[in-house]
């Protein structure tokens, strides 16, 4: 922004401009010479101030035509001074802005304010004389005496901050996108693994194990040989469990073939089972349609939010709530634990959090976190239903399994 220096320029342009315009030639006829010689000083000084100012300095009168011209003007706008005096500002200013342009100086006009910023928040536009644009910020400033107004406009080339900025809001959304790229990928290749688990893996132990029974049948009495294959029967049985509890946590098959409630039902059942903590389930979305990515993220948000639980909370028990609200879909995962600022990891950045964070945002939600000592830990995630119903849907219901201006 223009700073402490560009508004001690505009004061400098427009006592130049007051001094031209009340005539400092008839004044300094009838001073004493001194007088005259101080003012002439005066007058050189503010001459060379506006010229070597790095700033562009246009001043215009209240038609809007342009008095004065600096030469950071002439090079910015690629117009020379001789060129600019006497002509309408709006040459300067794209077409569109125009009319804006015009009632905002003759607004400012009756303010009274000597000076100000202009554009706010907003970014403003040039105009060169080439026809091509640029953006740019600005301060103006007023002087009004019997003869009328003078505004005084300084601004600054910002292209270079402009296309920064847009070049790191683009890196931003890049790496959200690759962020959103490499879940989808995880969770494909979660599944692949998974099925693979249970359809190859899981059917050979079965059929091995059916073999060892066989054998043991036809081994007769001999007790040690039906020990030692009852022994194996026991291994393969835990090997088979291992497989099934692996490939659920990779994902669930009934994710997909049932849907995403019973999938939450089935996670904090085992939960309970696995860490002997209480999950209270309040579930008022048994009815609604999932998309396969909404029902994804919302799983796996409850997946980390309850690992997050086992891992730090020291918690007994835990609230899980998942209900519509008008057009808003709302998860909330609470535990009675210790809260975040006891907790061991509290010092350390969690990826868990920032891994439920990146869901959220992935479907326009967004993530609420809430914690204090000894209150235990919530974490409440809001999505738009909508953005949970985008592509093409599986129920939750087993029935109907499917395969601008310058301001």
């Amino acid at each position: 922004m223009v700073g402490m220096a560009g508004a001690l320029l505009l004061t400098a342009s427009t006592a130049f401009m007051a001094l031209r315009r009340k005539g400092t030639e008839a004044a300094k006829a009838s001073a004493p010479a001194s007088t005259q010689a101080s003012a002439r000083l005066d007058e050189a000084r503010l001459r060379g101030i506006i010229r070597s100012s790095m700033e562009a300095i246009i001043t215009i009168d209240e038609n809007q035509r342009i008095v004065m011209f600096n030469p950071m003007a002439e090079r910015l706008f690629g117009c020379p001074a001789a060129d600019a005096l006497g002509t309408s500002l709006s040459r300067f200013v794209p077409e569109r802005f125009r009319a804006g342009h015009e009632a905002h100086v003759r607004q400012f006009g009756v303010t009274g304010v000597s000076d100000r910023q202009m554009g706010g928040r907003r970014i403003l536009y040039g105009l060169r004389a080439t026809g091509g644009e640029f953006p740019f910020e600005a301060s103006i400033s007023q002087f009004g005496d019997e003869n009328g107004k003078l505004y005084t406009v300084m601004l600054r080339d910002i292209s270079a901050q402009v296309d920064a900025e847009r070049s790191l809001q683009r890196s931003h959304e890049e790496l959200r996108e690759l962020s959103a790229n490499l879940l989808n990928i995880r969770e494909e290749e979660k599944s692949r693994i998974a099925r693979e688990l249970h359809d190859d893996l899981g059917q050979q132990l079965t059929a091995l194990k059916m073999d060892i029974s066989s054998l043991e049948l036809s081994a007769g009495t001999g007790a040690d040989a039906r020990a030692q294959l009852r022994g194996m029967q026991r291994l393969i049985d835990a090997t088979v469990a291992s497989m099934r509890r692996i490939a659920a946590d990779l994902r669930p098959v009934m994710l997909d073939d049932l849907g995403l409630v019973p999938a939450i039902d089935w996670l904090a059942i085992d939960f309970t089972n696995r860490y002997g903590i209480d999950v209270e389930r309040r579930i008022d979305a048994r009815h609604t349609i999932f998309s396969r990515d909404g029902a994804t993220a919302i799983f796996r948000i409850v997946q980390e939010a309850l690992t997050n639980v086992a891992r730090h909370a020291q918690a007994t028990h835990v609230d899980l709530a998942l209900y519509l609200e008008g057009d808003r879909c709302i998860l909330r995962i609470a535990d009675d634990g210790i809260g975040a600022h006891e907790r061991a990891d509290a010092g350390r950045k969690s990826f868990g959090l920032i891994g439920i964070r990146e869901r959220a945002h992935g479907l326009d939600g967004s993530v609420l976190i809430e914690s204090g000592i000894g209150q235990g830990f919530a974490v409440t995630v809001t999505f738009p239903l909508a953005a949970l119903q985008q592509d093409e849907p599986f129920s939750d219901n087993p029935e109907n399994i499917e395969e601008e201006p310058l301001q």
